[in-house]
């Protein structure tokens, strides 16, 4: 028998913040990371072919390197900062805005996908980090990363509102929902469970 997903009222959501102007900017479009960021792995893979000159096969290489590394971060931050839990009152409340409000409505479509106002900012540290690291291979490795978030929050929004009916898509739907509605200790990557099949935490 196929597994029965539970899902709640798609159009479930609370209010977060007593300001209208703070409450504006909790709420994100789900096609804000397409339009953020394609733009920007065209522009870095453009600097390390073009400006750089870099091989094409140098290129690809640190670009998949950079998609790999979003898998381990997705995973690291999803399992150690999103399910952290806080023992403080403020801790318990920053939590709850940085997560916790997406398990318990967790098909608010305007909650799915990281806000500008943080995403933007953690994209400068990481290319100023992928700098430090890869040097003149930065920016190819920066544009995998940054590609990788966005099929994390495109595959995201997708787990939440789309049928995904068949194979991959499907197995990818239910991995996810198994982490919202029965065991939200296991299954912490969403774009891949590579990392949960590593640090065991596909199930317990």
């Amino acid at each position: 028998m196929a597994e029965r997903l539970y899902v709640s009222n798609k159009n479930e959501t609370v209010r977060m913040f007593e300001s209208d102007f703070m409450e504006l900017f909790s709420r994100v479009h789900p096609a804000t990371p397409l339009v953020l960021y394609l733009p920007v792995v065209g522009s870095m893979l453009y600097l390390a072919l073009w400006r750089q000159k870099l091989s094409i096969l140098a290129v690809a290489g640190f670009f998949l390197l950079g998609v790999l590394l979003w898998t381990l971060l997705e995973y690291l931050i999803h399992r150690y900062i999103f399910h952290y839990e806080p023992k403080t009152r403020l801790g318990k409340r920053l939590h709850y805005i940085i997560h916790g409000v997406h398990h318990d409505y967790p098909n608010d479509a305007r909650r799915l996908v990281m806000p500008p106002s943080i995403s933007v900012p953690l994209a400068f540290l990481f290319y100023g980090v992928f700098l430090l690291i890869f040097a003149r291979f930065a920016s190819s490795a920066f544009a995998g990363l940054v590609f990788g978030y966005i099929c994390y929050d495109m595959l995201h929004y997708a787990t939440h509102h789309f049928p995904m009916k068949r194979g991959a898509w499907l197995w990818l739907k239910r991995y996810h929902l198994r982490h919202h509605y029965r065991d939200d200790h296991v299954g912490y990557g969403i774009s891949s469970p590579l990392w949960d099949y590593v640090f065991r935490t596909t199930r317990k």
